[in-house]
C-alpha cells in the first residue's frame, strides 16, 4: 500500500510554558470530541508553541472558542501515513530537495504494527508546489 500524503490545516496556540498547560487544552478538546491527526508542542521565546492538527477544523475552532483558547491563524502542513520501512521518508524528502523546497520542520514516529507517520511543514510560498509535487490530497 502506498503512503498517503495529505495537506492539512493546523492552528498554533501560544501558551505559558508551565506544567499542565498542554494537558489542559487537550482535555478541552477530548471533552468536545475533537479528534487530532497530530499535536506538537515545544518551547518558544519563554512560552510554549502548541500546534493542533485537527481532523475537523470547525470542531476545533468551536471547542477552542467555548474554552477561550485563542487559536492563531490557520496554517498548512503535510501529514504522511504509511507502512513502516527502513528509510521510509527518504524518497519524499529527496523529491523536495530536488525541487529546492526546504522543509521548515518535521516530526516522524513509528505507530507500531508496521505503520509510521510524519508531519512536516514548508514555507507558505512552497505549500502549493509541495502539494502538487507529492500528489497530496
Amino acid at each position: 500500500m502506498p503512503d498517503i500524503i495529505r495537506k492539512v490545516d493546523y492552528f498554533t496556540v501560544s501558551a505559558p510554558n508551565k506544567v499542565g498547560e498542554g494537558v489542559r487544552m487537550l482535555k478541552v478538546l477530548r471533552d468536545a470530541n475533537v479528534n487530532l491527526l497530530a499535536f506538537s508542542g515545544f518551547p518558544r521565546g519563554g512560552r510554549a508553541q502548541i500546534d493542533f492538527i485537527p481532523e475537523n477544523m470547525m470542531a476545533l475552532k468551536d471547542a477552542a472558542k467555548r474554552a477561550k483558547i485563542k487559536l492563531g491563524a490557520k496554517k498548512t502542513g503535510f501529514l504522511i501515513q504509511g507502512e513502516d520501512r527502513v528509510g521510509a521518508i527518504v524518497d519524499t524528502l529527496g523529491k523536495l530537495a530536488e525541487a529546492k523546497i526546504n522543509v521548515t520542520a518535521l516530526d516522524a514516529v513509528t505507530a507500531g504494527e508496521g505503520r509510521y507517520g510524519v508531519i512536516f511543514w514548508v514555507k507558505p510560498k512552497d505549500v502549493a508546489k509541495t502539494a502538487k509535487l507529492l500528489g497530496a490530497m
